[in-house]
């Protein structure tokens, strides 16, 4: 008895990437992706009841950081340009009067960012922690 010749069998792969890229769609629509922000911890401060008058402790502490001429930029402490270990004697000062004074840092958009992080050590290392930070 002769044997037919057998035809070589060809496997059909479309069927196969059309569920690998239908795998992949379910997994990239259905992956959760984590929220950074929801993980932060930022406190914030609890509102304070209105009073008729406020002490003058509770009077904000303005501080600018500006660009400079060198990379460490220019801080000016209500109006007036400081160096930093003048700003830490003055955050002091405020420091012994109410640890709860407002700090406010206003920024320039061009402003060194390791200035502002020196403003920052000086007001944690002398507790001022109602610290606010706005951009001109």
């Amino acid at each position: 008895m002769a044997r037919k010749p057998q035809e070589n069998p060809a496997l059909d792969m479309t069927p196969m990437i059309d569920v690998v890229f239908e795998l992949i769609i379910f997994f990239v629509v259905t992956i959760k992706s984590e929220d950074m922000f929801s993980r932060l911890n930022a406190n914030r401060p609890a509102p304070s009841p209105p009073s008729s008058s406020q002490p003058d402790s509770d009077v904000p502490v303005t501080i600018q950081i500006g660009r400079g001429r060198n990379a460490d930029g220019v801080l000016a402490y209500n109006g007036r340009e400081v160096k930093r270990a003048e700003l830490d004697q003055n955050l002091r000062e405020v420091s012994r009067t109410s640890k709860k004074t407002p700090i406010i840092v206003r920024a320039t958009g061009d402003s060194p960012h390791k200035a502002l992080v020196d403003v920052l050590d000086i007001c944690y290392r002398n507790e001022l922690f109602s610290v606010s930070i706005f951009t001109m």
